[in-house]
């Protein structure tokens, strides 16, 4: 199959890499949501302009919010590579089983790593394990299309 097929939308690959990589983005976005949530619920106001005109309100920082903020760091941090690899992922004309698997995978292990660090804090090892899923696959992606980059 040529490059120009491969990103035909009747591409089964490419329409899962598309979905999958949707819900992931939504995901990340909502982050910043649930970081100003968290912040107006416990009054954690990090910028004087976010406390001008209100009485008996001080500038502040929660571990609650600071947790959120870092699972979106982390998030920025992780998700476009996944991106990326995956998207070059589906130009290699992957095994179409394994690619759906890897991209459900992935989306939902950042998820559970969202859910086991931001929301419903859970001791480790549950964060380290949605971690390492995600950073395996996307590790597999790339070196799968090294490995076709050179056969070609």
């Amino acid at each position: 199959m040529a490059v120009a097929d491969t990103l035909k939308y009747d591409n089964e690959v490419l329409r899962g890499y598309i979905t999958w990589s949707g819900i992931l983005l939504v995901k990340l976005l909502l982050m910043s949501f649930l970081t100003g949530i968290n912040r107006f619920r416990k009054g954690a106001y990090e910028n004087p302009e976010d406390i001008q005109g209100r009485e008996n309100v001080e500038i502040k920082k929660d571990e609650d919010v600071e947790r959120v903020r870092r699972a979106h760091l982390n998030d920025l941090e992780n998700i476009p590579a996944f991106l990326i690899a995956g998207f070059f992922y589906v130009l290699t004309e992957p095994n179409v089983d394994l690619a759906l698997w890897l991209f459900r995978i992935a989306v939902l292990a950042r998820i559970g790593h969202t859910i086991v660090y931001a929301i419903y804090p859970v001791r480790q090892p549950a964060r380290g394990i949605c971690f390492m899923i995600c950073i395996f696959i996307t590790l597999f992606m790339i070196i799968a299309n090294i490995v076709a980059f050179f056969k070609i």
